[in-house]
């Protein structure tokens, strides 16, 4: 039966590298990130290149104007989302570490793009929370969660009341590495993330699109 599907082109380097010659047209200011993240022992943890400006034509089909980021890390998706937005756009990112944020900040305000953009620094759960308490829950067109993975059913959650309906939530990182689909491993991320998968698989809450794209990215759109 598997045999009959259509399965995604293996991404060698060749052809990875030809995916970003064709397929990414990056501003300075965001290749400029880019590189300056890429001197960080963490820089793994920044979204693909490609996913950029996928996200940003997400955001600009929808037309959304107020959108949250769960995990901004240094700014390179946030660059590409406040990009989308309109000049009364709203961006508000939760980002857990002071450092990391400083270095967002720093990028965002030399591409312009700081005046559309909220910096909450301290554990997401906590900004969640007081968005939620503020009044805020259903009100947010848009909300991209890449943050650590243990809470990823939290995130999930809060970001689910806080998104308007027919507001999308786009999660990061589902693929995993493929590990979510390997039963003999069990490390905790591993084991939040499958279990979101399922979750989110059988949630009659949102319509669902699971994209096998960079580090898999997970599309549900609030009904």
């Amino acid at each position: 039966m598997l045999a009959s599907f259509v399965r995604p082109t293996p991404m060698t380097d060749r052809l990875y590298e030809y995916v970003l010659s064709v397929g990414v047209r990056e501003p300075g200011a965001f290749e400029a990130l880019r590189e300056d993240t890429a001197k960080l022992p963490e820089c793994e943890w920044q979204i693909a290149p490609e996913q950029g400006p996928f996200l940003a034509m997400l955001v600009r089909l929808m037309g959304a104007n107020k959108c949250l980021e769960v995990g901004t890390f240094t700014g390179y998706s946030a660059m590409w989302v406040a990009g989308a937005l309109p000049a009364d756009g709203r961006l508000v990112c939760c980002e857990l570490s002071a450092v990391y944020a400083a270095v967002a900040q720093k990028h965002l305000t030399a591409a312009g793009l700081m005046p559309k953009v909220e910096l909450k620094v301290g554990p997401a759960a906590d900004s969640l929370a007081q968005l939620l308490a503020d009044g805020a829950a259903g009100t947010f067109d848009y909300a991209f969660i890449d943050a650590d993975k243990g809470r990823y059913n939290l995130y999930y959650e809060r970001c689910l009341e806080l998104v308007r309906p027919g507001g999308l939530l786009v999660i990061d990182n589902t693929l995993w590495d493929g590990k979510p689909a390997d039963p003999a491993v069990t490390d905790p991320d591993t084991l939040a993330i499958r279990a979101l998968n399922e979750k989110v698989h059988a949630d009659a809450r949102v319509e669902l699109s699971f994209l096998p794209f960079a580090d898999g990215l997970t599309l549900a759109r609030k009904v």
